[in-house]
């Protein structure tokens, strides 16, 4: 980071703490300030949103949420680093950035980890999603609720049937070494690219294509630029909700409550309006001429075996693939 960045970073955290400190003593009610990176048509923006109307509910207006969409105050990264500061409460991001963070998320970055859907929301909705969400605290970061993401699949400039279409390729990737060892694997060339500049590098040739869920395909209009869509399935990145821990414990039980419970229930509105978004991305992207290809997975999956050995030489990780893998659904 340079040396900038810390004096902004250092400004921000005083001006927020101060602020922070005025409203308490101005009145009995808490405005926490929640950024991320996604636009406000997105599902997850909406949850959020849903998220603040419950809580204000819950708590009688002593708290509330003043959300900043579309970066503006950061990329995902910049906006964790201003909750580890204190001069943001809250943000969203995806699992993918915050394995730099917390390495056992990592995990989530494995091609084809997850049998099915039911089989993620088991995960995520139980012990060992809790567990995860509690890994980044002791970077001051703590982790509220899972959003569904659904799966993430290759978008191109050109079809893409087998791993063997995509080498060569340059491909954008999240600032996360998982997803770019999962590209190397598959044979293209893995890009980071934070998502805010990536419809302009899509345009200007920088990379070739990149890799996400349908909803944020649509919504970002990568589809004028990238014209086929392979759903290949071959991560389901959940987005992740936290809180920084210097707000969190500025809370009291109560407050916190409040806080945990606008989160769950966020989830639940979150997942009746993800399937709406993915359905509607489609019938969209078809419509503006974009070709959608089902390959076989079967060679994709081939391709990244070695990943889940590289894993499991981690005796941690190891246990914790083995215990996702375990988890039964009806």
């Amino acid at each position: 980071m340079s040396r900038l960045k810390n004096f902004i970073l250092i400004v921000l955290a005083v001006v927020g703490l101060l602020c922070q400190t005025a409203c308490k003593e101005a009145s009995d009610s808490r405005v926490i300030k929640l950024a991320h990176g996604l636009d406000v048509s997105h599902p997850v923006h909406k949850a959020m949103v849903f998220m603040g109307e419950r809580l204000k509910e819950k708590s009688a207006g002593k708290l509330s949420l003043d959300i900043y969409p579309s970066q503006q105050l950061g990329s995902e990264r910049e906006c964790l680093e201003l909750l580890q500061i204190g001069s943001l409460g809250m943000t969203k991001v995806s699992t993918g950035v915050l394995e730099n963070f917390a390495p056992q998320l990592k995990v989530f970055g494995l091609p084809f980890l997850f049998r099915d859907a039911e089989h993620r929301f088991a995960v995520l909705e139980g012990e060992i999603g809790e567990q995860l969400l509690s890994s980044s605290i002791p970077q001051r970061l703590k982790g509220l609720t899972f959003y569904d993401a659904g799966s993430r699949s290759f978008y191109t400039k050109k079809p893409v049937e087998t791993p063997e279409d995509l080498k060569g390729l340059k491909l954008r990737v999240m600032e996360s070494q998982t997803a770019m060892n999962m590209v190397k694997n598959l044979g293209g060339s893995p890009t980071p690219i934070a998502w805010g500049e990536l419809y302009t590098a899509l345009q200007q040739g920088v990379v070739d294509g990149a890799e996400n869920n349908l909803p944020s395909f649509y919504l970002s209009h990568h589809y004028e630029v990238c014209k086929y869509f392979v759903v290949d399935e071959h991560t389901a990145l959940p987005d992740e909700l936290l809180i920084s821990t210097l707000i969190w414990d500025d809370l009291s039980e109560e407050e916190q409550r409040w806080v945990k419970e606008a989160a769950d229930e966020s989830l639940a509105f979150e997942k009746e309006i993800w399937h709406e978004a993915e359905m509607e991305a489609l019938t969209e992207i078809k419509k503006a001429g974009v070709e959608v290809i089902t390959p076989d997975k079967e060679p994709f999956r081939n391709r990244v075996k070695s990943m889940y050995e590289e894993f499991s030489q981690n005796p941690e990780m190891k246990k914790l693939i083995e215990q996702i893998q375990a988890v039964k659904t009806n």
